[in-house]
């Protein structure tokens, strides 16, 4: 069970489709919750609302990413002089390790040399507020994993026989957040990943054989007719480790691997 305190009321910039699932762990759990975003109930540029409901936050969550065009942090431009609650947290990506050509990388691993150079720079910022720092691979869950690919006819199995790439099922997300915090992990990184580092192929096999259906024929990314930012998703090949976050936050994966979690999907 996760430990809350008396009064504790968590502020969630942007409430998408991880931070949903935390905010209803968190409310579960007796966590007060206000949120920006569609789904939530203040307005990000209503600087008044949001900055009374900061003042009120015992712990703040961003899971808004760098603006596309200028690669600032939209929160920490807008409300970083704001940010004085005991607890920050804030939702990255393993993609800061850039490629390591199949290795394994853990939390001391260095940042920014790959393609996601903005994330790793607002990483490094979130790190030196003193927040911790969730570092996320790829991310599945209903509405969101291989099955819905299949449907909407977009699955591929690429021909890249040595590729691997770590994922998180996003229930994992939700409980390895609440553990940091409802419990005393110190400021710092942490890798919120499965324990089965594997080939995107793999996890369409997985999906059509619980399907019943043939898997589809492998392609080059030239056949595949990738978008850029899918071909740049296959640019980099790297696995990552958790073990911090299971020794220090006392977390474990309830899907460590994609064949649970694709089963969870399907039920």
């Amino acid at each position: 069970m996760f430990r809350t305190h008396d009064m504790a009321h968590l502020f969630i910039f942007g409430l998408g489709y991880s931070a949903k699932r935390i905010a209803r762990l968190a409310k579960a759990a007796g966590w007060q919750i206000s949120a920006t975003g569609s789904d939530g109930n203040l307005d990000f540029a209503n600087r008044d609302s949001v900055n009374a409901a900061l003042r009120k936050a015992t712990h703040v969550l961003s899971s808004v990413p760098p603006d596309r065009e200028c690669g600032a942090d939209p929160v920490l431009d807008t409300y970083g002089a704001r940010l004085e609650a005991e607890w920050l947290g804030y939702l990255s990506s393993t993609g800061v390790y850039g490629d390591t050509q199949g290795a394994w990388v853990d939390e001391s691993a260095p940042t920014g040399s790959g393609r996601r150079t903005a994330r790793a720079t607002c990483d490094g910022a979130w790190l030196a507020l003193g927040a911790r720092v969730f570092r996320l691979p790829g991310i599945y869950g209903p509405g969101r994993s291989a099955f819905d690919r299949i449907s909407a006819g977009k699955a591929h199995r690429i021909d890249l026989p040595d590729q691997v790439f770590s994922r998180v099922h996003v229930s994992d997300i939700a409980s390895g957040v609440l553990a940091a915090l409802g419990g005393d992990a110190p400021p710092g990184a942490y890798n919120i990943s499965d324990d089965l580092p594997s080939s995107q192929n793999s996890v369409i096999e997985e999906a059509c054989r619980m399907l019943n259906i043939p898997p589809p024929p492998l392609q080059s990314m030239e056949e595949a007719g990738l978008s850029p930012m899918a071909r740049g998703f296959y640019a980099e090949n790297r696995r990552v480790a958790n073990g911090k976050a299971k020794r220090v936050l006392g977390w474990t994966p309830a899907y460590p691997t994609y064949r649970e979690g694709l089963r969870a999907v399907r039920e």
